[in-house]
């Protein structure tokens, strides 16, 4: 399967069975507009239907990963409410039932932080600056800056970054747990790919199920995430991938899975 955007600012590329979609906007330093969110979505809607993607690399053209929303877009929005209730590229990443990992590239500012934070694995260069500015704009993030921030770094670093709105670089997102590894940049999409492709070799329903309980482990008390981690092992344990990984165990041998 093909998934093909329908404009040129975003672009999906699929190898060993990872789909790296890439925000192509470079001279707004990849700021998405409605119309980009619009199409994220539905590449996003078709990555989830198509078996044969088993992870997603998200990365940006050129020096930036994502500057956040075009704040030039934003006044087409005629009143608070329309603006509230809009679907953005968020929103979809938060969708995806694929692994997902972000490979920063540059600045990932606002929204483009948000993005980062709403993928599983954050991957960046160790040139990449990481923001949260919009309280010098007037307004606070929207798609789940606040409680991504605090979950990643903390109480107090995240309200550093929320009440200053200034830019971290690399090595202190790093130090403070907001990303998993900082790199050269010559190295950052070759090592994203190659992360995601032995995530992709992974048994897919395990990998998505260890998405879907990662996530309700932030959300739940610790004895109900560890009694819904339960009933997903569980499920996990009646598939045939699972049958085939006991029986590729004892014969010492690679499994082969099929998501079933």
């Amino acid at each position: 399967m093909t998934l093909t955007p329908e404009s040129t600012l975003i672009a999906v590329e699929i190898h060993d069975r990872v789909a790296t979609v890439r925000l192509n906007r470079p001279h707004k330093l990849n700021a998405v507009t409605q119309e980009m969110s619009n199409d994220l979505i539905r590449i996003i809607a078709g990555i989830n239907d198509d078996p044969t993607i088993r992870a997603v690399v998200y990365t940006g053209t050129g020096r930036a990963f994502c500057a956040g929303s075009d704040i030039s877009t934003l006044d087409q929005y005629t009143t608070p409410w329309q603006f509230r209730n809009r679907r953005d590229y968020c929103d979809a990443l938060r969708e995806c039932r694929k692994p997902v990992i972000a490979a920063v590239n540059g600045y990932a500012f606002g929204g483009g932080l948000e993005a980062a934070l709403t993928c599983d694995i954050r991957l960046a260069a160790d040139s990449a600056t990481f923001a949260a500015p919009e309280v010098k704009l007037g307004w606070i993030g929207g798609g789940g800056m606040s409680p991504l921030l605090t979950n990643s770094i903390g109480p107090s670093n995240a309200a550093t970054m929320l009440m200053t709105g200034d830019p971290i670089d690399a090595s202190q997102a790093l130090a403070w747990g907001m990303i998993s590894q900082s790199l050269p940049a010559a190295d950052l999409l070759d090592t994203a790919q190659a992360l995601a492709a032995t995530i992709a070799a992974r048994p897919p329903i395990a990998v998505e199920t260890a998405k879907a309980n990662l996530r309700a482990a932030q959300n739940l008390p610790l004895d109900g995430a560890i009694g819904y981690e339960r009933e997903l092992q569980a499920i996990t344990f009646a598939t045939d991938d699972a049958t085939e990984g006991r029986a590729a165990f004892a014969q010492k041998r690679a499994g082969t899975f099929h998501g079933h």
